[in-house]
C-alpha cells in the first residue's frame, strides 16, 4: 500500500469522524437554547390586552360598586383593587420561574412545591416542609385571588407580593437561597437571559438579570391566578339555579348574625384582609404560635392570623395556620363550640369578637359545608410546563405536569 493510501487511510476517516462530532455539539448546543418558545403574548384569562401590551383584570364584579359598610359585602359588591398591569411575556416568564426549583439552594424545591396547582396552590400538609426536610411551623396558604390581597403570610408580615417572595427564596429553611447565589444561577442559564430580555424589552440577553426583574415576573404570575367563576359567583351574578337549596340554605347561614362568617370572610374575596384572634388550638399540645404579635410589635396580636380568603378552601385541607382541622366540617364545628374554648389556660388571648357561641346544629353546620364547597372554581387554572428554560421538569408537590405550551 502507498504512503499516500495509508494517510487517506487513516486521516479520512478521523476528518469525518472530527465534522460529526461538530455537528452532534452543535445540535445539542441548539436544543438547548431553542427549546423553550417565545414567551405568551396573550394575556391568561381574565385579562384584556391593552394597547400598552398591559394586561387589564376583566370581571362582572367591575360593574358593581362598594357602597357597602366594611364587612358587610353583599351579592353585588366590587372586589378590591387588583394588582394588574403586567405584560403577557412577564406572566408566562413568571410561570416558569414558579415551577422552576433552580431558584432554591440546591435546585430541589420550587415555588410549586408549597402551592401545588392540583391543592388549590397550597400542599396539602399539616405544616409544609422546607430544604433538606426543614418541618415548618405552618401550613401553606392558598394562592388564589392573591392580586386582592394587601397583607400575605398567615402573620401578614409582607403588604406587597414582592415583599412576600423574598421571604421563602432567602429563608434557610425554606428554599435556603441568597440574593447573590440567584442571580448567578439565572444569569448563568442562556435560555432565562433570552426570555428576560423578551420580557423586559429595555434590556438585551447580555445585559445581567435583576432581583428585581426576578419578583417583578413572579408577582406578574401570581397576580394572574384569579378564581371568580364559581357556583357561588354565577348565582350572584343573577343566575339563581346556581345554587340548590341546601347550598342557600347554608350561604344564608354564612350571612347571617348568627353564624357571622361574612363579617370577616366578606364577599366577593371571601376575607376582609384582617388579623384575627380565633384561639385556634395547635397541633399535639405545641407552644402557642404568637403569630401577628411579633411582626406588629402588639400584645393584643398575640395569637393572631390572617383571615384567609374562601375561595377554593374545599382544595386547601388541612385548615387553619396550624394546619390543625383536617375536614371542613371540623373547621365550623370549631366556631360554634363556644369563645376561646381552645385557648390554654395560661393564655389571655383578645379573641376577636365575631367569635362568640352560635349553637348551630349539625344540620346547620352540614349546610355551611355545602356553601363552602359553592366556592370552588379551577377554571383559570394555569398549565404547569413539562420543560423550563434551566433544562429541569417542573416540580410540583405531586410531580403534575402538562404539555409546554
Amino acid at each position: 500500500m502507498s504512503r499516500k493510501n495509508t494517510i487517506l487511510k487513516w486521516v479520512v476517516p478521523g476528518i469525518l469522524m472530527i465534522t460529526l462530532l461538530t455537528v452532534l455539539i452543535a445540535a445539542n448546543k441548539v436544543s438547548h437554547t431553542h427549546y423553550v418558545p417565545k414567551l405568551n403574548c396573550n394575556c391568561p384569562p381574565g385579562f384584556k390586552l391593552n394597547d400598552k401590551n398591559e394586561c387589564i383584570a376583566q370581571n362582572l364584579y367591575m360593574a358593581y360598586s362598594t357602597n357597602n359598610d366594611p364587612g358587610v359585602g353583599g351579592l353585588k359588591t366590587a372586589l378590591p383593587k387588583v394588582r394588574d398591569g403586567f405584560s403577557p411575556q412577564q406572566i408566562d416568564l413568571g410561570r416558569y420561574l414558579f415551577f422552576d426549583p433552580v431558584l432554591s439552594a440546591d435546585g430541589t424545591i420550587s415555588c410549586a412545591s408549597c402551592h401545588d396547582p392540583q391543592k388549590g396552590f397550597s400542599d396539602g400538609l399539616t405544616a409544609s416542609v422546607g430544604i433538606n426536610g426543614h418541618q415548618l411551623k405552618r401550613s401553606s396558604p392558598s394562592l388564589w385571588n392573591v392580586a386582592y390581597l394587601k397583607l400575605f403570610f398567615w402573620d401578614g408580615r409582607a403588604s406587597t407580593l414582592e415583599e412576600q417572595m423574598q421571604g421563602p427564596l432567602f429563608s434557610k429553611e425554606e428554599m435556603g437561597n441568597t440574593p447573590e447565589n440567584l442571580l448567578k444561577t439565572i444569569n448563568g442559564i442562556e435560555n432565562y437571559r433570552h426570555l428576560f430580555s423578551e420580557a423586559f424589552p429595555n434590556k438585551s440577553s447580555s445585559d445581567p438579570i435583576s432581583l428585581n426583574e426576578i419578583y417583578t415576573a413572579i408577582t406578574a404570575f401570581e397576580a394572574s391566578l384569579i378564581s371568580l367563576n364559581s357556583k357561588y359567583d354565577r348565582y350572584a351574578h343573577g343566575y339563581h339555579e346556581a345554587l340548590n337549596a341546601q347550598e342557600i340554605e347554608g350561604m344564608n347561614i354564612f350571612r347571617s348574625f348568627v353564624a357571622r362568617c361574612a363579617e370577616c370572610h366578606t364577599p366577593p374575596l371571601f376575607t376582609n384582609q384582617q388579623i384575627a384572634v380565633l384561639g385556634t388550638p395547635e397541633p399535639n399540645g405545641a407552644t402557642l404560635d404568637p403569630g401577628a404579635q411579633i411582626p406588629f410589635k402588639d400584645s393584643t396580636l398575640r395569637g393572631g392570623f390572617k383571615v384567609p380568603s374562601l375561595r377554593n378552601i374545599e382544595k386547601t385541607a388541612p385548615y387553619m395556620h396550624s394546619g390543625n382541622f383536617a375536614t371542613l366540617r371540623e373547621t365550623v364545628q370549631f366556631y360554634t363550640d363556644g369563645r376561646g374554648h381552645a385557648v390554654p389556660k395560661e393564655e389571655n388571648l383578645r379573641i376577636h369578637w365575631h367569635i362568640w357561641e352560635p349553637e348551630l346544629t349539625d344540620f346547620e353546620l352540614d349546610r355551611l359545608v355545602d356553601f363552602l364547597k359553592t366556592l370552588t372554581d379551577e377554571s383559570f387554572m394555569p398549565k404547569v410546563p413539562k420543560v423550563l428554560p434551566s433544562n429541569q421538569a417542573a416540580f410540583t408537590n405531586n410531580q403534575n405536569q402538562e404539555s409546554i405550551q
